[in-house]
């Protein structure tokens, strides 16, 4: 019997760093065929990191916020650079984790409630756009962004532009215009062993849509970084 349980995630991450079981944590969609993500791969060094990771380690500057820090690939690279990291993550197994991989600032609270500190670098990696889950929450959530940001202060987050999904062999794009959602909102369940999440919704987005969203927060797009497949990073500034 499959259990609902909120965070299949944190179980997962848990399990690794203090049992050693690397099992890996599946991801349900109704658009995709199910996929996996190996656990080890939330632990990956800087070696290990794609390069649009290792272009927004080199971006960071000042004290940093890692957003849905989870193990904390991130924070941990930055710290033992000698960053003054906060990570922040709404998982508490995710945060015992953290704690025991010695980042000295971990807060376990939703980004959209927190707001008792501001920030040099502001860090979504990951397809950091997903949290915000609709083009509507992207606006909600650079507001909130901005509002944590010190003067001259930056955010750097990734995501994808999924039109490839509907290319067609001439190079087109086919997509229903009549659809009720944005092509990059999806809805997603993770599965951990015998536990599965409620479904929750999670978006890519275009860098169109994204610049469109920073306008409307009166925020700058400074520089794009593009992938090798649809895959981009933004830095972001006042």
């Amino acid at each position: 019997m499959t259990l609902l349980f909120d965070d299949p995630f944190g179980r997962a991450v848990y399990d690794f760093h203090f049992n050693s079981i690397n099992q890996p944590i599946i991801v349900h969609s109704d658009d995709f065929e199910d996929d996996t993500i190996d656990t080890e791969y939330l632990f990956r060094n800087y070696k290990k990191m794609p390069a649009l990771e290792k272009k927004a380690m080199s971006l960071c500057k000042g004290t940093v916020l890692d957003v849905g820090a989870c193990a904390g690939v991130h924070s941990v690279y930055l710290q033992e650079k000698g960053f003054e990291v906060t990570a922040l993550e709404t998982s508490a197994l995710c945060c015992e984790v953290l704690k025991d991989r010695n980042i000295e600032n971990v807060i376990q609270q939703d980004i959209f409630k927190f707001n008792d500190q501001k920030f040099d670098t502001i860090l979504l990696l990951m397809n950091g756009t997903g949290i915000a889950g609709t083009l509507a929450g992207l606006d909600v959530l650079l507001h909130h962004l901005k509002s944590l940001l010190n003067p001259e202060g930056q955010i750097l987050i990734d995501s994808s532009d999924l039109i490839y999904l509907f290319e067609q062999e001439d190079g087109s794009a086919l997509i229903d215009i009549s659809a009720d959602k944005y092509y990059g909102e999806l809805m997603f369940q993770t599965e951990y062993k015998n536990w599965t999440s409620q479904p929750f919704p999670w978006l890519y987005v275009d860098q169109n849509n994204l610049e469109n969203s920073i306008e409307k927060n009166q925020l700058k797009l400074n520089k794009v970084f593009r992938g090798e497949h649809f895959d981009y990073l933004a830095q972001i500034t006042y």
